[in-house]
């Protein structure tokens, strides 16, 4: 169990690209997906987190798990601003 928990350090790092490069997209619906992907990067960085004793890494994917709360937020509330 605790290789598989070592390991869940690459697809979080995995996620975290994918989300940035997805929240930079110009279309909306990247953004709103791009904001998903990093909660799920939040939540995989909390694992790891949890696992290792990071006690500054998991109070920062919390943090940044908020603020990717508000921006999912903010892009699905202009929905009907791009419509």
């Amino acid at each position: 169990m605790d290789d598989w928990l070592s390991l869940i350090q690459w697809p979080a790092f995995l996620a975290s690209i994918t989300a940035a490069w997805l929240v930079a997209s110009k279309e909306r619906q990247r953004r709103n997906a791009g904001f998903w992907v990093f909660l799920l990067s939040n939540v995989l960085w909390l694992i790891w987190g949890f696992h290792t004793s990071a006690w500054g890494l998991v109070a920062l994917q919390f943090s940044l798990g908020a603020l990717n709360i508000r921006g999912l937020f903010k892009t699905e509330g202009a929905a009907g601003a791009d419509a």
